[in-house]
């Protein structure tokens, strides 16, 4: 009885509602490992999906598994697309190849120009990057992304968000990120808000081939100093800081601190600071280059018999990415935690650009322009400091500017709602601490927090002069 009375509180047949924790843990209860296991199945059987394999053979091939995971998206209602360019990357796309992603959007009912993105790339490799004939199973590398996208379609797909979720499965990130590129692309033409990119690329194993296994915790990967405009932003960062506070590390504070909210999941997140794992990358960095928040989910250990290797046995040692060499439930848990933070980020506003002062000062002063949201948490944080760790437990004063204004003969001018928060912090000297505001919506999703430094907004970075 007391389940089906905490179902009830969920879905609203109470007078009482739910919390955000509550929501996100029904969701994420929902992931299904029997379906996230048939996904990958069935991506395994298109036998290749390497980008320059065949796009019209119905059975096998990328072209195949592309109609496939769009078929998927668009079962569920969602708006589907594929986002595509003709792409020459020499040595890797040695001639013009036609690349596709399978997109769906799921559109916010208050924001829809605001957008979180979660991707998973769909094709795969053996160990020739340019061999598109051979088995390549992909299971791990990157089937588990894709049902991670999948997965987290069917659940959302019920639900109604402010904000908009978009989820894709990516072609050619074994060739150059290149289903990265379109997509941030697309996304840029279409003029989206984007508040955070979570690409998911392998996601599927507990155990690494030395034997380590950890099946509790998933890295989170992260770049430090933003990428776009960072040569522009490099003088007053030296001044100021924001080295540690891009909105993509931002991001993955988020997300540690969601991991602990919901501990029903099962999962802690290891913050890794850099971009991606050493001298490699992922499709994200796509979107970072766009300007765009976004961070990398990838196994605590990784197998490395198990990616990118033709399908074989050398001295007892079994080599290919196949299905039986996954952990599932440890796969599950990972999907899980993506599901309750896609929620999370469409539920609250978007975050805020904060800008602090307090030079030659007893106090600091906060300043930002008035967004959707009702109200406002303010952090801060020691320099030498992993977490945000003091929080005002004042609000800040909002001065909100009509829509319409009057010039000095009495003329209404049009004008954008706008206005200024302001908060003061007596006594909090600006050189010891780094600042940062969440916005926070009037049932209590909060945001990830924006830091009050060059470089930390969550829109792509505009040099002064630009604006």
């Amino acid at each position: 009885m007391r389940q089906f009375a905490f179902l009830a509180l969920v879905l609203g047949g109470t007078a009482h509602a739910a919390t955000p924790e509550q929501q996100m843990q029904a969701a994420a209860s929902q992931v299904s490992q029997a379906r996230i296991r048939a996904d990958i199945a069935r991506l395994v059987r298109f036998g290749t999906r390497h980008t320059l394999s065949s796009q019209t053979d119905p059975n096998r091939g990328i072209g195949a598994a592309v109609r496939w995971a769009e078929a998927e998206m668009k079962a569920l209602g969602l708006e589907t697309l594929q986002t595509c360019d003709t792409v020459t990357k020499p040595p890797r796309v040695p001639t013009p190849t036609r690349v596709c992603n399978a997109v769906a959007i799921q559109r916010g009912t208050e924001r829809p120009n605001d957008v979180v993105i979660i991707t998973g790339h769909i094709d795969s490799r053996v160990t020739d990057v340019m061999n598109a004939t051979a088995d390549a199973p992909g299971a791990n590398d990157d089937g588990s992304g894709t049902a991670a996208v999948l997965e987290s379609a069917r659940v959302l797909s019920k639900r109604k968000f402010p904000g908009t979720i978009v989820y894709a499965a990516l072609s050619g990130e074994e060739q150059g990120l290149l289903g990265g590129k379109i997509l941030a692309d697309y996304a840029k033409a279409q003029g989206w808000n984007v508040v955070a990119n979570l690409n998911n690329d392998i996601i599927g194993n507990s155990c690494g081939s030395d034997g380590v296994c950890d099946a509790k915790t998933v890295r989170v990967f992260s770049e430090g100093p933003r990428w776009q405009g960072r040569d522009a932003l490099a003088a007053a960062q030296r001044s100021l800081g924001g080295e540690n506070d891009s909105p993509s590390r931002n991001i993955s504070r988020f997300l540690d601190r969601l991991a602990e909210r919901l501990p029903g999941i099962g999962l802690d997140v290891r913050q890794v600071w850099r971009n991606d794992r050493f001298g490699r990358g992922g499709d994200h960095t796509e979107f970072l280059n766009a300007g765009f928040p976004a961070v990398r989910f990838s196994v605590a250990v990784e197998n490395y018999n198990h990616q990118h290797q033709d399908l074989r046995t050398e001295k007892g040692v079994v080599y290919g990415d196949t299905l039986d060499k996954m952990d599932l439930p440890y796969l599950t848990k990972v999907i899980r935690l993506n599901t309750a933070a896609l929620m999370a980020l469409a539920s609250a506003p978007p975050p805020p650009e904060p800008k602090a002062e307090g030079a030659v000062s007893t106090d600091t002063t906060l300043t930002w322009g008035t967004t959707s949201a009702p109200s406002f948490k303010v952090v801060w944080r020691r320099t030498d400091e992993a977490r945000w760790s003091k929080a005002s437990p004042a609000q800040p004063e909002c001065i909100v500017l009509p829509a319409i204004i009057k010039n000095a003969a009495g003329e209404a001018l049009p004008k954008s709602a706008g206005g200024l928060c302001k908060i003061v912090l007596p006594h909090v000297r600006v050189d010891d601490w780094v600042f940062g505001v969440s916005a926070v919506s009037k049932d209590g999703w909060e945001s990830p927090v924006a830091s009050a430094v060059p470089g930390g907004a969550f829109k792509p970075y505009v040099a002064p002069a630009q604006k």
